[in-house]
């Protein structure tokens, strides 16, 4: 009888690649989360003076060069006063927007047509992302109004709301699911398709100004389009500790202090159009140059 020893094998060694690949998966999937999260912070420290211009123009009423002279009484210190919010919310919901959108669209794709995957992500990752961290939307308002600027800093602002109950976090939030939604549908699913028609790209910087465009000029339009909307989402939003009330009856009471004129609603529309122009270039060309370094 042969001795077993004689027939005992070697045990089998998992190959490097394999041991590897798991983790490679892993931080494949999760680079469009954190691409989005890099893009949204570079946008939110460059535009965020401007977005306050725009704010107060919203809720007053008033000429760009009035707002201007209210941020110079109010001095350097307070340019950045409210930024947290914003920088909290915009890092987390498009980290969502664009890593949710990629994974839904990669699952979808499985079972439904290209045309139809596109609009259903786009629309459900906003109205996930709009729902969910709409609290952090109203705090900033609050923060960036130059009434509260000796009120609140943003632990108090979220402290102040929740003693008003949790009704007071989510005023505001019907315009802001239709316009975010709205914009979600025709950003992710336009983008695409519009640099596709751009001259080819044959050099990084070339590619870089692409990816700028296409995400700027779908931004700039959207923007444009929605304003009146953002305007009574604003004037919602800085409400504080009052009686909670509808879209139609702020829009009304807005319509009859501006004269009935539908033009006062894009009063400020000509720079937030040029500012959707950069921070959605911004975030779209960061988040395609993230991707192709990551």
């Amino acid at each position: 009888m042969m001795d077993s020893a004689h027939e005992k094998r070697p045990p089998i060694l998992m190959s490097s690649k394999q041991d590897i690949a798991p983790h490679i998966t892993n931080v494949c999937e999760m680079k469009h989360y954190l691409c989005g999260c890099c893009a949204a912070f570079s946008n939110i420290a460059i535009t965020f003076p401007v977005q306050k211009v725009l704010f107060r123009q919203q809720l007053y009423g008033i000429k760009t060069r009035d707002v201007v002279l209210q941020l110079k009484r109010d001095g350097f210190q307070n340019l950045y006063h409210g930024i947290l919010p914003p920088l909290m919310q915009k890092t987390t919901t498009l980290a969502l927007t664009f890593g949710l959108y990629d994974d839904l669209s990669c699952l979808l794709h499985k079972h439904v047509s290209a045309p139809v995957c596109n609009p259903w992500c786009g629309c459900n990752t906003c109205r996930d992302n709009s729902s969910h961290f709409h609290s952090t939307g109203k705090s900033s308002d609050m923060l960036q109004d130059h009434k509260h600027h000796d009120k609140f800093t943003t632990y108090q602002a979220f402290r102040a709301l929740k003693c008003h109950g949790i009704r007071e976090y989510y005023q505001g939030l019907v315009p802001i699911l239709f316009p975010n939604g709205f914009s979600n549908v025709i950003h992710l699913g336009f983008r695409g398709p519009i640099k596709e028609h751009l001259p080819t790209a044959r050099t990084h910087s070339a590619n870089l100004v692409n990816d700028f465009i296409c995400g700027g000029v779908l931004g700039a339009m959207l923007g444009f389009l929605l304003f009146p909307v953002n305007v009574v989402k604003t004037c919602l939003q800085s409400q504080f500790g009052e009686e909670f009330q509808s879209f139609s009856k702020v829009f009304k009471t807005i319509w009859l202090e501006w004269d009935r004129k539908l033009t006062n609603f894009f009063r400020g529309a000509h720079l937030n159009y040029h500012r959707s122009l950069i921070s959605w270039g911004i975030i779209n060309a960061t988040y395609e140059f993230l991707l192709k370094i990551i």
